[in-house]
């Protein structure tokens, strides 16, 4: 998607970034160009608007749900073998 209009920051990488920015897991830095970003570009603050929709909507449905304990625990274990062989790799 771009809006023909020129901008610091390609569309098409701020949309590709619209979940991180939403789920606040980019750098301060990357929000802040973002940010600017949507202000100056109606397409994408439109494209971001509905993607915080579903996720608003996807929370209310599903927010409750919880991985039963035996995944969780399954989970566990196997991150900490990865972190381990990792450490091992690296050591």
């Amino acid at each position: 998607m771009s809006c023909g209009d020129p901008h610091d920051v390609d569309c098409q990488q701020v949309l590709g970034e619209v979940y991180l920015f939403l789920d606040l897991e980019c750098s301060d830095d990357r929000r802040a160009v973002i940010s600017e970003h949507l202000d100056e570009c109606s397409p994408c603050l439109r494209e971001y608007g509905i993607e915080q929709e579903v996720k608003a909507l996807v929370n209310r449905c599903c927010g409750g749900d919880q991985a039963p304990v035996e995944l969780r625990e399954k989970l566990r274990a196997r991150l900490a073998a990865l972190v381990v062989e990792t450490t091992y790799e690296r050591g």
